[in-house]
């Protein structure tokens, strides 16, 4: 199996671009998987972008990614601080995992301040903006190699 990387983005992310530019930027969802791909492209990894407003969605696509997929990035959006249910899924997907977040949830109300993701990702990439989605795809990389 060539390598293949599984980017999931949760609820509200299909609104990147109109949503709150001064904390999420002005690129569209469209934007940054067009910039994966053509990093992926060039350390020829695969990449498999979805994005769902449905937890349940979300976790069958985490399910799912076992069968063909080398690991996972997932943006899970305000479902990161309140789904068990993704949180247990990607334990027992057993591929790494790393989360993303645009922006500094560390710097955010206290309500996003938790990670229910955190404790079984390999890594998070907080607060860098749309550029972490491309951090988070070297840091795959390492993490297969």
């Amino acid at each position: 199996m060539s390598t293949r990387i599984i980017i999931l983005n949760g609820p509200n992310l299909n609104m990147l671009g109109t949503r709150e530019p001064e904390i999420y930027g002005h690129k569209t969802l469209a934007d940054i998987e067009a910039e994966c791909r053509a990093l992926a492209s060039s350390l020829d990894i695969e990449i498999e972008a979805k994005q769902s407003n449905h937890e349940g969605e979300l976790i069958d696509w985490i399910q799912q990614a076992r069968d063909h997929a080398s690991g996972i990035i997932i943006n899970a959006g305000a479902l990161t601080h309140t789904s068990i249910g993704i949180r247990d899924a990607l334990a027992l997907c057993g591929l790494p995992v790393i989360e993303v977040h645009i922006s500094n949830i560390h710097k955010r109300e206290s309500f996003r301040q938790m990670s229910l993701i955190a404790g079984v990702a390999s890594g998070s990439i907080v607060g860098l903006g749309t550029d972490g989605y491309l951090r988070a795809i070297e840091s795959m990389k390492s993490l297969l190699s």
